[in-house]
């Protein structure tokens, strides 16, 4: 297994990709009756495309249906999936808390209604929970072919102001559940690649209490989640230049955050959501996230969403959930595939590319909840980084740090109190 930052004598770029496995039966409801047979065709189809690991999710309820139960069987299963990407040659992250997946919440019953609780600050669930991950990644420390694990989908949502039932949550106490949850990763999988996934709110929504600082600090590489539908397509139109850059202005982004320049970032998720793209965009939308991607230093892989269409015999999705796969329901390969398998052979013989340019500023106040909205499609600092793009410049972020004295207007520091963390 190739380690994260393994040198490549030939030259070329060590760039990972992967697929967010959706199974092609079943959907995740398949890991109810798990069928090993169908699991095998479903990652042999996923290794024809070159890609060289998946993201499985296996699911809260039923790896933890009672907060003091963990199903050894249930750890089982997980495992066996793992071990049967190994058979086809694909390296495996897991999944640790499901969490949020296509629309649809799988929180255990010991969290809602009558037995509601806050996932994120009550002590018992947090023990509980850290408990799940530490036998999750015990489970499947010992299999060659373990990239690491991740928290959860995006579990982060759960807390957002937008949400129906926020779990409330402050800065702090977002960054200790954070933190004790990747140390039960740790201790169950010593070596592995740990991340936290969270989804954009955390880069973008001013009054979030998951922060930038968290996703470039936190874990052992910075994870992103970029989707179009985010407003940037909405906005800007499907075919535009903003949507063909928005992975790689999402990727310069999260790289400002970053405290140590050699930190791996992580396109972890992207895909080409039919409810902005007509069809025939789709191909091309691949092929420019893949090629605008590339073009960041410090990434380390790039991971679509997703394997397999959702079947239209299961209901209540919203309808580009069942279009978003690279195959079929049927397993056909589709032209999302086709050009992603293209992708995938065209970067791999791709170089690193050279130094970023201008570095734009993204000011931000001494508290981290402040100014994140300038950096949203459409704010001030998205705008004038897709300038500088067009114009050619190859342009980066860099944070530009305030002291409490800048931000109240105090004249007597001049601005000199700002302080910048380079790109």
């Amino acid at each position: 297994m190739m380690s994260a930052h393994a040198p490549d004598p030939t030259g070329t770029r060590p760039v990972r990709f992967g697929v967010n496995y959706t199974p092609r039966t079943g959907w995740f409801h398949s890991w109810l009756d798990l069928d090993l047979d169908a699991v095998g065709e479903d990652l042999a189809a996923i290794a024809s495309l070159g890609a060289d690991h998946v993201r499985i999710f296996p699911l809260w309820p039923l790896l933890q249906p009672n907060r003091t139960l963990i199903r050894p069987r249930g750890l089982d299963d997980v495992r066996a999936v793992v071990d049967v990407a190994a058979t086809v040659g694909l390296d495996v992250v897991v999944d640790a808390l499901q969490g949020h997946l296509s629309s649809f919440d799988f929180i255990p019953s010991w969290l809602t209604t009558w037995h509601r609780r806050n996932m994120f600050t009550d002590p018992e669930v947090v023990t509980a929970t850290a408990a799940l991950v530490r036998a999750l990644a015990e489970r499947v420390a010992g299999a060659p072919n373990l990239l690491g694990l991740t928290l959860g989908n995006e579990v982060n949502q759960f807390s957002a102001s937008n949400h129906p039932d926020p779990d409330a949550v402050d800065v702090e106490q977002a960054s200790t559940w954070t933190a004790t949850l990747l140390d039960a990763a740790r201790q169950g999988a010593p070596r592995g690649l740990h991340t936290v996934a969270n989804y954009d709110a955390a880069w973008f929504m001013d009054d979030h209490a998951f922060t930038p600082d968290q996703s470039a600090e936190l874990g052992d590489a910075t994870v992103v989640h970029s989707w179009i539908f985010d407003g940037t397509g909405q906005r800007y139109g499907a075919r535009s230049y903003e949507v063909a850059h928005r992975a790689e202005y999402y990727l310069e982004l999260a790289r400002a955050f970053s405290p140590a320049p050699q930190r791996p970032l992580w396109l972890q998720e992207v895909g080409a959501p039919r409810s902005i793209l007509e069809e025939a965009d789709v191909p091309w939308f691949v092929r420019s996230t893949v090629e605008t991607s590339l073009d960041c230093p410090e990434l380390w892989g790039i991971t679509w969403w997703c394997s397999h269409d959702v079947s239209r015999d299961l209901a209540d999705f919203p309808p580009l959930e069942h279009t978003l796969g690279l195959f079929d329901e049927h397993g056909r390969i589709k032209g999302a595939g086709e050009a992603f398998r293209d992708a995938i052979a065209g970067a791999r013989e791709s170089t690193p590319p050279a130094p970023r340019g201008r570095a734009i500023a993204l000011p931000v106040g001494p508290d981290p909840l402040l100014r994140r909205s300038a950096a949203a499609p459409g704010g001030s600092v998205f705008e004038e980084w897709m300038d500088a793009s067009r114009a050619g410049e190859r342009p980066t972020v860099e944070v530009v740090r305030e002291s409490a004295e800048v931000r109240a207007g105090d004249t007597r520091t001049g601005g000199a109190a700002a302080t910048r963390m380079g790109a």
